[in-house]
Formats: structure tokens, C-alpha cells, sequence
């Protein structure tokens, strides 16, 4: 007999058939159901099966009609001119191959007249980079290359397009387009002593900068901070490879230790004269941010004090170097530092739109240019994650949050006066906006746990015009694979705590057997794990671990993000503890489930998610069998200034915050089965911090495995990296759990 095609004529038929050919039937769909593929690690870390496509290098354009792209053609990089109503391209505005430039990145100045491009960029740390730097003119296409193409980092026209600002060896300098002629600004940067427009280590990788000077809008000054990390300590790797290994020496204030010395600087093009700005008398601060207001002598910066728990926002004269606190917001935790950058001076020269957690949920504000409130625009019991743009001319705000649910993202457009608040993007789901200047567009990048991204092009108002990408062959081939559901859940601490979390259950779970479980962590202050959003490598590599018979599961612990103040601010001078105690609870929510087996329940992170994997398997001994720690922090001690006493202050003044979760004080307690993993050329999280660990468990005579990458950085890849890696934990894990 045969199948019946559709479902009215299947339940008739079953209807009518006979018990035997009910079972033949679904011997028949299980058979089917078996044909699925199963997740393996070729498909995720070699063939890449599960890589989706995206829309990059979007660069709108100034007449708001157009952006445009960099897409690869025959080889070479192509940026080309895209209506942004119909999706045509119109134009090729740089051709790589004409150009004789295999360049990696490019940006047009105002008047769109002149491209910067850049080539044979190497990476420096996370942000920083330098390269070969070209100047194309766009009405002739002929190409002027900057400072006989030695590499330099943060190349950036002038807005008035004449010239270049750059930084190379430490120092700022600056080129005359018509000339060529070449200005050193500043002549006293020197490796680890002085450096001129460029952040240091701790800048960089703490508050998210690496360029550190900027244009006036008349470009007739360049802001900069200097930083004199003379009295820095030095941190030392080796590099393996030559007979002789190599010494790589950098400064990297580890906490408690001497900082950078910062100041902030206006160089007059004219004058030639460099004028330092009051940044008051206290040395001990930092300085994370420069901004130019709409007044051309009018310089903005933010200054922190030590601990985090003081910013100041002050106003200053570009000429004098005079100073004005305009703000300043206290805490008795610390002050939330947007990354984001959300701080926006209008061009009426009156007012400036800002964000800020004060009133325990992150929310936008706007003030005077004295520093008074002239409204709190956003309110509520929910997060703006971030400030997307400001429409002056239709008094309109634009912005990211968490308002449906701290599992989500979605775009919203809302008044000056507060009012008339309205979903742009009412999908649910994890929305990323890419917004037009002139605010008559947005790109939307959405994707679900269930769909992989579709970008979309639409109007403000939030009317869809195109669609960019669909990922139509990604989902066509994950047809043919047996897939876990990511399920989201939401339980309670034995305190009454209410914490999210997700589970991924093997596509042919049967609720009668006992799976093994293991447990994916990050947990660090404002991170999230637990969100409605497509997930990359690492979630596939989850799937085939479910795949294998494992339940993976996830749950985002207290001092996380997206759930306001009170709760990411819960952890504070003592890392590590709620932490571990809710990550130990979600181990025991999954123990009572009857499809659990709860004597194989493990843990794994990377990062701050090895921190919590190791204390985890330590101090929950009693609920975890096992854990990998890959690049953790096991002593505070050791990492880096802005962070650690952001949340913990100096281990001077709280030293039992440093020393009480540490996993090196907790080694006595380990009986599982731990592994622990390392890059030697980890400029962030130490090396010295697994070593230290190891000599502590050596000490407790207890045995473990661990494994070193020689060379790599944080991020242990390169090559046949990650294969190997994951490969590793992979049959750990089925030895161990």
C-alpha cells in the first residue's frame, strides 16, 4: 500500500488499515528519522556546513539613496554602489584589480570625493592593527600611498579632506594630501614608555578603543590622549619557534599595580602648538573617551576615577585647555562606561542625548549642554542596549532593547518627549541594526534559535522594502540533519532567584533514559549566553555532542546582563561566588529531572566561563563530575586593571574578594575529572594563571589532564587549531562523562 501524500488521506487510511500496517507505518518513519544525519565534528570545524552568509561591508551613503559594499570579484576586492530602494547595483566605485590593491577595507570622507583604503593588515591585539594605507582619488582613480607604504594604524581623512591623521611608532602624525608633505606631531613616543593617539593594552581590551585622537569638525585641530606607561610593569611571553625562543615584553597592569598615566591633548594645525586640557590634578584616573561637541572648540571627555565608581563628564575649550564639569554620576558599585559610545551631541549646540543605568535599568536621557536633565526619555523595567540614532529633524530616537524579554532584542523608534514609543522590528528575536545618517532606512540582521540570519532592508518606519539575505541554502541543508531544540527555562535558586537558562535534548530524545549533561558557561559581569538568536561553531559543536547523546544545557547565572542593574551588579567585590553557587543550582535542577543521569553532569567553559568551570567542579563536587577550563582566570591577582577592580576594587582594599573564589584556593576539593587548557601566547589571560593553578594541584596531589597550545593567543586558533581542540575536549568528554 502506499503512502498517502496528504495529511487528510493519512488519517483516513490509517483509520481504515489494519494494526500490522499501523506498525509497518512507523517502523517507516523511524527508519526516515534515522536517515537524518547527525552533527559531526568534520561538518562544523572542516567543511564548515553550518557557516551562514551575511551582508557585509554596508557603508551608507551621503545622499541616504545609496550604500555601498565590498564584495570579491575574480579575486580582488570590489566595492560597488547599491540603491538602496531596489537593490540594483549602480556603480563599481573602487575596482581592486584597476587599482592594483588587494585591499581588506576602505572608507569614503564626507563629500565622498576621496577613499581610504588599507592593505596587508596585520593584527596587533583584539582591536589594534597597522597597515599599507592608500588615498584614492575618486573623480580620476589614481591612488596616493601614505608614508612610502611603511604601515601605520587608524589612517583618517580630515573633514575637509585635505589631509590625514595617523599614528606610527608611538607617535601622531599627519600628511597634506596636495603635497605629500608629512608633519610629526608629536616626536616622544617610544615602545612601552610613550605612546601618542593610540590606546595601550589595558585601554584597548577594557574599554573597547584603540584609535585615541580625533578631528575637529572643521579640521583644524586633532584631540589626542597620550599615555606615558613609563612606570607600567612589564609582562613577559615567550614566543617558541627559533633555537632561541624570543621575549615578547609589553605593559600590562595587573591589578592593583601602576597604571598608564593618561592625558588628553588638542594639537592647533595652524599654530603647530599642542595644548594639554585640564583634566583636574588627580593622576590616578583614567580617561576612556574624547569627543568633539558640535562646536569646533568645544572638546568633551569622560574621566573615571580608579575604583569605577565616579564619571565625569566635562566640557573643554580647544584653545585654552580650560575645563567645565558639566555631569557627574556616583555609585556604590561602579559607573556602567558606554561601549557602545552612546553619547550623542545634537547639532542645535543645546543638548546631548546619553544612556545611563541610574535608575537601575539602562535607559536614554537627554540634557542641557550645562549638564541639566531636560527629560528621561526611556523608563521602565527593561534595558536599552543600545543607541541606534538620533533624528534631529523628526525629534525621533532610535534604539535597541531588551523590552519583550531579556531573551530578546528588537528596534524601536520613540520621541523626544518620551512618547509614542513603537516596535520597528515586532518579530521575535535577536535584531541587529545597521541605520542610514539621514535615518530614512535601516538593515535589520535577525535570526532566531530556530532560523539562521535574514537580513532585510527597510524603510524607518519599519516597512520591509527588500530582503538581503536568506540563508535559503544553510536551511536547505540543515533539512538533512538531526537537530537538537534549543529550549529555553526559567528556574528557581534555593533563595528564591530566578534564573534563565537553555537545554538542547538529542533530536530522538526519549524521556524514559538517562542522558549525561553538560553544562556550557561563560557567566562574566553584562555577558549573555541565554538569548533568542542563531548560534555559530560552538553551538554546532554542541550538536554533536547531543548528537552523541549528551544533553547540553546553559544557564545564564546572576551578574549577567539584560536584567538591570540590581541583578549584573549583584556580584560585585566578589566574583565568583553567586556565580558558582547558581551555576551548582542549575547542576541540581537538571539532577532532579527523571531523564537526567545525575552522577555524569559536567561543565565547560572558556575565559571568565573556565573560571566558573573550575570553581564549579571544585567547590560542587558533589553535583559535577567533570569540567574543561580553556584560557581561564584562576587568580584575579593576575589580570588586568580596568576590568578586575571595576568589579572587585584593588586587591589591596578587598584582598579576600580576590582570594576567596579563586580556583587555586579551592584545589583541595576536586575529585572530578578536570582538564584544563591554555595558549602560551595569551596576552590576556595569562598563561601564568593555568600554570599556577597546575602547581596548586600538584601540591594537593591530585591528578588531572591539561594541554598547552604553544603560541596562541586567547582565542587558540590558527591552522588546524581548532580542530584539534575541540577534537580533544570531544573525546574527553566521552572518557570523562
Amino acid at each position: 500500500m502506499q503512502i498517502p501524500k496528504n495529511t487528510t488521506d493519512m488519517i483516513e487510511s490509517l483509520k481504515k488499515a489494519s494494526s500490522l500496517f499501523l506498525i509497518l507505518f512507523l517502523a517507516s518513519v523511524s527508519l526516515q528519522a534515522q536517515a537524518l544525519k547527525n552533527v559531526s565534528l568534520e561538518d562544523v570545524f572542516k567543511k564548515n556546513t553550518f557557516a551562514q552568509k551575511s551582508v557585509y561591508g554596508i557603508n551608507w551613503m551621503k545622499d541616504g539613496k545609496y550604500y555601498s559594499s565590498q564584495v570579491n570579484r575574480g579575486g580582488f576586492p570590489t566595492v560597488v554602489k547599491i540603491n538602496v530602494t531596489t537593490g540594483a547595483e549602480e556603480a563599481v566605485l573602487l575596482d581592486g584589480r584597476a587599482l592594483g590593491l588587494n585591499f581588506s577595507s576602505y572608507s569614503f570622507n564626507s563629500d565622498e570625493s576621496k577613499a581610504l583604503v588599507a592593505t596587508d593588515v596585520e593584527s596587533i591585539y583584539r582591536r589594534s592593527t597597522k597597515g599599507i594605507f592608500y588615498v584614492v582619488d575618486m573623480a580620476t582613480g589614481e591612488k596616493q600611498q601614505l608614508m612610502n607604504g611603511e604601515k601605520i594604524s587608524y589612517a583618517t581623512l580630515s573633514p575637509d579632506n585635505d589631509k590625514v591623521a595617523f599614528v606610527k611608532d608611538n607617535n601622531l602624525y599627519l600628511v597634506e594630501l596636495a603635497t605629500n608633505q608629512t608633519t610629526q606631531i608629536t616626536k616622544d613616543g617610544e615602545w612601552n614608555k610613550i605612546i601618542n593617539g593610540a590606546a595601550d593594552w589595558v585601554y584597548e581590551e577594557e574599554f573597547s578603543m584603540s584609535q585615541a585622537f580625533s578631528w575637529s569638525p572643521d579640521g583644524k585641530k586633532i584631540a589626542f590622549i597620550r599615555f606615558d606607561e613609563t612606570d607600567v610593569p612589564e609582562f613577559n611571553m615567550q614566543l617558541w619557534g627559533p633555537l632561541y625562543p624570543a621575549d615578547y615584553r609589553f605593559k600590562y597592569p595587573k591589578a592593583g599595580e601602576k597604571n598608564a598615566e593618561v592625558s588628553i591633548h588638542v594639537y592647533d594645525l595652524a599654530s603647530k602648538n599642542i595644548q594639554k586640557v585640564d583634566a583636574g590634578s588627580e593622576k590616578d584616573i583614567y580617561l576612556p573617551r574624547i569627543y568633539w561637541t558640535k562646536d569646533a572648540n568645544q572638546l568633551a571627555f569622560i574621566r573615571l576615577n580608579r575604583l569605577q565608581n565616579k564619571l565625569d563628564l566635562f566640557h573643554a575649550n580647544a584653545t585654552t585647555g580650560s575645563s567645565k564639569l558639566i555631569l557627574s554620576e556616583e555609585s556604590e558599585t561602579y559607573v556602567d562606561l558606554d561601549y557602545n559610545d552612546n553619547l550623542q551631541y545634537l547639532s542645535d549646540g543645546k543638548s546631548f542625548i546619553r544612556t545611563s543605568e541610574k535608575d537601575g535599568y539602562k535607559h536614554i536621557y537627554h540634557h542641557g549642554m550645562d549638564g541639566s536633565l531636560i527629560r528621561q526619555i526611556t523608563s521602565g523595567a527593561w534595558e536599552v542596549t543600545e543607541l541606534v540614532g538620533v533624528d534631529e529633524k523628526n525629534k525621533k530616537i532610535y534604539f535597541v532593547s531588551a523590552e519583550a524579554s531579556p531573551l530578546e532584542r528588537n528596534f524601536y523608534v520613540i520621541d523626544f518627549s518620551g512618547k509614542n514609543k513603537k516596535t520597528l522590528t515586532p518579530l521575535a528575536g535577536t535584531h541587529r541594526i545597521n541605520m542610514s545618517p539621514d535615518h530614512r532606512f535601516f538593515i535589520d540582521y535577525y535570526s532566531t534559535t530556530e532560523m539562521p540570519q535574514i537580513v532585510t532592508l527597510h524603510e524607518s518606519s519599519g516597512k520591509l522594502l527588500k530582503s538581503l539575505e536568506e540563508n535559503e541554502e544553510l536551511k536547505e541543508r540543515l533539512q538533512s540533519f538531526a537537530l537538537g531544540k534549543k529550549e529555553f527555562f526559567t528556574f528557581s535558586t534555593v533563595d528564591g532567584t530566578a534564573l534563565n537558562g537553555y537545554v538542547i535534548k538529542p533530536a530522538d530524545f526519549d524521556p524514559n533514559k538517562k542522558y549525561p549533561v553538560l553544562m556550557y558557561v561563560y557567566g562574566g559581569p553584562g555577558s549573555q549566553n541565554v538569548l533568542n538568536s542563531w548560534g555559530g561553531a560552538r553551538d554546532f559543536w554542541h550538536q554533536a555532542l547531543v548528537a552523541e547523546g549528551y544533553i547540553v544545557a546553559c544557564v545564564d547565572n546572576r551578574g549577567t546582563g539584560a536584567r538591570g542593574r540590581d541583578f549584573k551588579h549583584a556580584t560585585y567585590a566578589n566574583l565568583g561566588k553567586l556565580e558558582t553557587i547558581d551555576q551548582i543550582e542549575g547542576a541540581k535542577y537538571f539532577a532532579k529531572q527523571s531523564y537526567v543521569d545525575s552522577s555524569r553532569i559536567g561543565i565547560w567553559g572558556w575565559s571568565y566561563g573556565g573560571y566558573m568551570s573550575s570553581l564549579s567542579l571544585m567547590i560542587g563536587n558533589d553535583v559535577f563530575k567533570t569540567a574543561i577550563a580553556v584560557a581561564p582566570v584562576t587568580t584575579w591577582r593576575y589580570y588586568d586593571t580596568i576590568y578586575t577592580e571595576r568589579y572587585l576594587q584593588t586587591p589591596q582594599l578587598n584582598p579576600s574578594g580576590y582570594d576567596d573564589n579563586s580556583p587555586i584556593s579551592h584545589v583541595n576539593k576536586l575529585k572530578g575529572n578536570f582538564l584544563l587548557i591554555h595558549g602560551t601566547g595569551d596576552d590576556n589571560v595569562h598563561f601564568q594563571n593555568s600554570v599556577d593553578l597546575v602547581d596548586a594541584l600538584i601540591a594537593a596531589d591530585k591528578q588531572f589532564e591539561t594541554f598547552y597550545y604553544p603560541n596562541r593567543n586567547h582565542g587558540i586558533y590558527g591552522g588546524n587549531t581548532t580542530w584539534h581542540l575541540y577534537s580533544m575536549m570531544t573525546d574527553f568528554l566521552k572518557r570523562k562523562l
